[in-house]
């Protein structure tokens, strides 16, 4: 690497780090794994700084991140598999407590409860504020089709927030302190 690509890399890491970071910590529990996770983006794209485009880096960075925290996830379902088999034969396993809490229990339960594939279009679209160009980009797919899955996974959340909120009239009647909770 010469001057100019370490120029570029500063340029990139000092721009986009934030974001990464952000992006990552919105879908993963543990800040270990967040750390990590960013660390090796930054790493990949060091190691190809050819390779990502000018015009495109953060949805470059984002698509680099969704590749790892896919591993690391199959990581953890393989640590959670071997801690069965560990606590079957009398070994105790203890999980790192969650880093943050959900704000809205009614909208994380409605979310948690769709696809991981409606999840990741919203979370580009509503926390990344990406634009559909760049979101499609990250997801592999046209703009016209990032549009459309969009359009159903807010459909879906919907659907699925009418499925997990009261009824009106039972906020009314928990409010009033008249239903039991």
């Amino acid at each position: 690497m010469n001057t100019t690509d370490e120029q570029r890399f500063t340029e990139l890491y000092h721009e986009h780090h934030a974001a990464v970071d952000a992006y990552v910590r919105r879908r993963l529990d543990s800040a270990h794994a967040v750390d990590d996770v960013v660390a090796e983006v930054f790493l990949t794209a060091w190691r190809r700084l050819k390779e990502v485009p000018s015009g495109a880096v953060l949805p470059w960075l984002y698509a680099t991140a969704r590749r790892l925290m896919a591993n690391a996830r199959r990581a953890d379902q393989r640590r959670a598999s071997l801690a069965a088999a560990a606590a079957e034969h009398g070994r105790h396993y203890v999980d790192d407590p969650a880093d943050g809490v959900a704000g809205n229990l009614a909208v994380a339960a409605a979310f948690d409860a769709l696809r991981e594939q409606d999840k990741e279009v919203l979370r580009l679209a509503l926390w990344e504020e990406l634009p559909a160009r760049q979101a499609a980009k990250v997801l592999g797919c046209t703009t016209a089709s990032f549009h459309v899955r969009l359009h159903r996974a807010r459909a879906r959340l919907r659907h699925q927030l009418a499925a997990t909120s009261p009824s009106p009239a039972q906020r009314a009647l928990t409010t009033l302190g008249g239903a039991d909770a």
